[in-house]
């Protein structure tokens, strides 16, 4: 027995995480070429990169650019790489210990803990939920003219495609997120294409400035993007879905997986970085240029953007990515808060119920704001849940980084000094941020 993990119970094939996908995709022996490989483990990055470009993104990208022009690409770029780190973590973690973050959790720390941490999580996950139904809400009604509250009651729908798509296995699953995202990159490259931004202002904007911690209301959209980047449900999820592989469990064969899942993710994730350099890009072009720095809104974006780069199909491409993107997000968000339930409380519920869970808690505050202070309201709630999101970071953060340094969990595959050190400065710069945004939205 282990003694690494202080609470683990003896492991069984109801221990494995996603049990009903695990090991279910196969993977060329190794004498295979390195293509066909990558493509075997290609598949759980793009996954994740959802959640690095689901509606709650859009709203700070787009504030960010029409406010403040290409300066906050420097931001995007800082908590891309921040994540790439933070996702190969969370994928060695699974491929090397067989759990994934919330079993890690639950074979770690005392009961008491866990159910704080179980809380935390759902409550990201329901935040993170509320982003998706408002984005999917508001692309509906962008597209099709239907009422806020009823493209909420719609969003449940996804509920049905993803349990549809688990039946007929998870490579299905994965080609359909994969689709979208492919949808939502053509879109923002035919918008970026006919905003014709100034490349040399584009390229200065990645460089970092003073300016963006000197000024508040920079620094405060900064904090937003980062908070709106690294999604805690997103470490669960990775740390899981790399185990849908079947990769030989031997030293060797955990290695190789881990090197093939790292590239997976940071080729998504540098997507990820397209779209929402893309979001910016354009807000910039569009907005800040021609004096409309005031656009927060998705619906004002929406509306403006057409008119403004002079290009007809402009807004409509702007609707069908935002509604392929709070699709997709729903579609890993309830993968997500599956694991965690699995993971935490040994709790199997069947995925519709915990859909229809989750979805329930996330329409319920739209339908009551919307009704409240009609549509205006709906934009607040949206960036409200990313400032909840942000406080859960610490939540997942903390123990993934505490794992992955721990040389008795990892065996072999523990991470390096350099890179322990590089977490967790990177965790502390995260917790910083996160506290000075609390502070200032609560002030």
């Amino acid at each position: 027995r282990n003694t690494a993990w202080r609470f683990a119970k003896t492991s069984g094939p109801d221990q494995d995480s996603l049990p009903e996908v695990f090991a279910s995709v196969q993977v060329p022996q190794a004498g295979a070429s390195w293509l066909r490989r990558l493509l075997a483990f290609m598949g759980p990055g793009y996954m994740v990169s959802v959640g690095y470009m689901d509606p709650g993104n859009w709203a700070t990208d787009l504030q960010g650019g029409a406010q403040f022009g290409y300066t906050l690409l420097a931001v995007i770029g800082l908590s891309n790489l921040m994540a790439v780190l933070l996702q190969s973590l969370s994928a060695r973690l699974g491929i090397a210990t067989g759990r994934d973050l919330a079993q890690a959790c639950r074979d770690h720390f005392p009961p008491a803990v866990n159910i704080v941490l179980w809380l935390a999580c759902e409550l990201a996950i329901t935040a993170c939920d509320l982003a998706e139904v408002i984005g999917t809400a508001v692309a509906l009604q962008l597209l099709f003219g239907l009422p806020l509250v009823m493209g909420a009651v719609i969003s449940v729908l996804d509920a049905f495609i993803v349990l549809f798509l688990m039946n007929r296995g998870f490579r299905y699953l994965e080609a359909f997120v994969i689709g979208l995202l492919s949808i939502i990159a053509l879109c923002f490259a035919v918008q970026v294409v006919a905003a014709h931004p100034p490349l040399a202002a584009v390229l200065a904007g990645f460089l970092p400035r003073a300016a963006i911690v000197t000024n508040s209301q920079m620094l405060y959209i900064a904090i937003g993007i980062i908070g709106a980047t690294v999604m805690p449900h997103n470490l669960y999820l990775h740390s899981s879905i790399v185990q849908t592989r079947a990769f030989p469990r031997t030293e060797a064969g955990r290695r190789d997986a881990i090197r093939w899942a790292t590239w997976d993710s940071t080729i998504a994730l540098m997507l990820a970085l397209f779209i929402n350099a893309a979001i910016l890009i354009v807000a910039a072009a569009a907005f800040h240029a021609s004096g409309h720095q005031g656009v927060a809104e998705i619906e004002d974006a929406y509306r403006l953007l057409s008119p403004v780069l002079g290009l007809g199909i402009a807004s409509t491409l702007f609707a069908v990515a935002l509604l392929a993107a709070g699709t997709n997000s729903t579609v890993t968000g309830t993968l997500a808060g599956q694991i965690i339930m699995e993971g935490f409380l040994r709790l199997h519920m069947p995925p519709w119920a915990r859909r229809l869970l989750t979805r329930g808690l996330a329409i319920a505050p739209v339908v009551v704001v919307t009704a409240l202070y009609g549509d205006q309201g709906v934009g607040r709630l949206l960036m409200f849940s990313q400032v909840v999101l942000s406080m859960q970071l610490p939540f997942a953060v903390i123990p993934l980084v505490m794992f992955v340094s721990d040389r008795r969990k990892m065996g072999p595959f523990v991470i390096s000094r350099p890179v322990a050190i590089l977490s967790w400065v990177v965790t502390a710069l995260i917790l910083v941020l996160n506290f000075k945004l609390l502070f200032d939205t609560v002030s």
